[in-house]
Order: C-alpha cells, then structure tokens, then sequence
C-alpha cells in the first residue's frame, strides 16, 4: 500500500473523529448525577413483585391459591396461609420470593387472576449479602403499613423523581448538607465526639 494514502487515511479518520466530538461538544448534557439526581423510571418498568393491598381491607389482596407459585418456571415463590375463624378465604401469612433466581418474566403476574401482585418499582438494590434478595413480601408489606397509593397503583413513598437539569442552567456541587452522611453498618462502631 502506498506510504501517501495511509497518511491520507490516517488525516481523513481523524477529521471524521473530531467532527463528531465537536458536534457532541455543544449539545446538551444528558449525565445525571446519581444519587443527588436520578431518573423517571418509565411506568412499565418490572422490578421485583410486591403484595398488593386491597383498600377496603387494609390486608393483602392474596388469598393463597398459589397460582403464582406454580406459574414460576424459576420456582422463585412459596406462599402459605391460614385460614380465619369465620373467613371465606385463606389469608397469607408467608410469601417468599427468591430474587436471585427470579428472571422477571412475569408469568406470576399475569397467572394472579385477582391482581393480588405486581411488579414493584424498586430498581436501587444493589447489595453484598444473597440474603438480601430472599425477601418475604408480606412482612415487607406490613412494614410499609398505609402507604398511600396514587391512582396508577403505585406506592407514592417509593416513586422515583426526575431532576435532570436543563442545559443552560448553572451547574454547582452539591453542598455537605445535601450529600448524605455514611453511616456505618455496625451502630457500635459510632463514637461520640469530643467537645
């Protein structure tokens, strides 16, 4: 190959380059800067399954007929329940999910003849321990007590807001006050500090 026309290729490929990152260059940022500012999760976004909450009640919607344990192709979920004294139905009392081994297919979702599950819209969960994806949604449930709905059916406490600032806005470093302390795992290890 001639010396002249891999020179001329080289200068050729790399106007091309700097054509486009100078074109780049004077568009809007797009960067979010996570965690200070995070993005809309779009409404058909499928975290893990959650236990929904029927409104007349105030109890799970779940009456343990264990069609989403046997829709599972993962065999991710075991439900149990009882059933109360003078009560129709079974209520639950134990609704496990293995994260680990769910794939998000929904077919649980979709078998749940009365709605009684739903994909959450938990994204962030992020963790060292396996342990922390077996969940038992029930107790996670009752630990969100009344959580108050929007009329899409999803928590409002857990909505994720969008704050992605506009391109010719000032852009400034969040301030100590607004970036969140670590705290550390073992409450033990937090000493008083000196006057």
């Amino acid at each position: 190959m001639n010396p002249l026309s891999e020179i001329y290729g080289g200068v050729k490929s790399l106007f091309i380059g700097m054509r486009i990152t100078i074109g780049q260059f004077f568009k809007p940022t797009v960067t979010v800067q996570y965690p200070h500012q995070t993005l809309k999760m779009p409404a058909r976004f499928r975290g893990h399954i959650e236990l929904v909450r029927d409104p007349a009640s105030g109890k799970p919607k779940c009456f343990v007929c264990k069609l989403c344990e046997k829709a599972c192709p993962s065999d991710c979920i075991t439900v149990e329940g009882m059933k109360p004294e003078g009560a129709r139905r079974k209520t639950v009392t134990y609704y496990r999910l293995d994260f680990t081994k769910c794939s998000l297919c929904g077919s649980c979702v979709e078998a749940c003849r009365d709605g009684a599950i739903r994909f959450s819209r938990d994204y962030n969960l992020a963790s060292t321990s396996k342990e922390d994806f077996i969940m038992d949604l029930f107790k996670r449930l009752e630990a969100q007590g009344g959580a108050s709905e929007n009329p899409n059916g999803l928590p409002t406490s857990g909505e994720v807001k969008s704050e992605i600032p506009k391109a010719n806005e000032a852009k400034s470093e969040p301030s100590a006050a607004q970036v969140p302390a670590a705290v550390p795992s073992n409450p033990g290890a937090l000493q008083a500090e000196p006057k």
